[in-house]
């Protein structure tokens, strides 16, 4: 039986470029490669595409050639370009391993709806609803889901500080992994947060912080077939969760614990399984997603943000809530692909 070839897709142009990679190796390790033949193509930070042999520490500077996915949908697949002659690879099935701007945002999925190659995850709409954490919110407040209560400043908006209760959490609208967000305690730090976040989006989100525990539900599935894994709940010692912002993420963090699974109770874990669901349908997720909630004092759960494409690092928490409902991330991939090629119908 011919192996299916595969397009896994990692780098690319935003801030969270490393994690992507570290991402991508973790999905290299657990590949099956007597299903799949992988083709590997790390876009670097400027945006240059490249197959290469693998997500390894030389990708970018040893045997790689230029290559990008064909928008035409008669090559379904890779231009490559060798020896001042192009060469055309068939694919199967695209894995984005991408996350953050141009990659989890809708654009690369519009590329691959162009290219007519069938790819695991989010489509055009529910990447970029997801995106956007205040469109999240205002969908999500639809489908009577708690959010928190929110204010957005545009580039050239100011906001009034004294108009505000503190504490606030202050970050860019359409960015992740914490880049950007910054706890806001009194009225006088507020406009150096928003600058802050400023760097990272022009649209900023400035939102209530919600007392409770944080939460997270990884998600695999379409449509009413949805697999919940473990919750997990973020210990913290001090200040907030800051994901992928330490100097040694592998060797862990400096102020959270990831508890999986969550050492909540049985009640409560499916309340925020369901919730997680609820999210996931309303916002037209496919293939994968994490849903990060609050967990409060009184049992009610609220919304914090969605991930599409969430980090496969060695120390991310999807393969890891994953793992704890008994799936590893090789069966996570087998699930995807599966999923992608069962119900492709663009």
């Amino acid at each position: 039986m011919d192996r299916l070839r595969v397009g896994i897709i990692f780098g690319g142009c935003s801030e969270e470029h490393p994690i992507s990679i570290k991402s991508a190796q973790e999905v290299a390790k657990s590949l099956d490669l007597g299903k799949y033949e992988p083709f590997y193509i790390g876009i670097t930070k400027t945006g240059a595409w490249k197959l290469c042999d693998g997500p390894n520490a030389n990708w970018e500077n040893g045997d790689s050639r230029p290559a990008v996915l064909s928008p035409d949908r008669s090559v379904r697949g890779l231009t490559v370009l060798e020896g001042g002659r192009f060469e055309t690879i068939g694919l199967d099935v695209v894995l984005p391993v991408l996350h953050g701007k141009l990659g989890e945002d809708g654009a690369m999925q519009g590329l691959l709806e162009l290219s007519g190659i069938p790819y695991v995850g989010c489509d055009i709409q529910s990447s970029a609803l997801c995106m956007d954490k205040s469109l999240t919110y205002l969908v999500a407040r639809s489908a009577g889901i708690a959010t928190p209560k929110f204010w957005t400043v545009t580039a050239n908006e100011k906001i009034e500080a004294d108009q505000l209760t503190y504490p606030v959490f202050v970050k860019p609208a359409r960015s992740g992994s914490s880049f950007g967000v910054n706890k806001v305690s009194r009225e006088e730090e507020l406009a150096s947060a928003v600058e802050d976040a400023r760097q990272y989006d022009t649209k900023v989100l400035i939102e209530e912080a919600v007392v409770g525990s944080e939460v997270g539900c990884a998600i695999l599935g379409n449509d009413a077939d949805l697999i919940a894994g473990e919750v997990d709940r973020i210990e913290l010692s001090h200040g907030f969760f800051k994901i992928h912002q330490e100097s040694d993420p592998e060797s862990g963090s400096e102020n959270s614990t990831p508890i999986v699974p969550a050492d909540i109770s049985a009640e409560a874990r499916s309340l925020v399984q369901e919730t997680a669901r609820t999210v996931y349908r309303a916002l037209g997720c496919r293939g994968l997603a994490r849903v990060d909630m609050f967990l409060k004092d009184n049992g009610e759960v609220v919304l914090n943000e969605v991930n599409t494409l969430p980090g496969m690092t060695l120390y991310s928490r999807y393969p890891r809530m994953m793992a704890a409902a008994g799936l590893p991330l090789a069966e996570v991939i087998d699930q995807l692909v599966s999923l992608t090629l069962t119900g492709y119908r663009r």
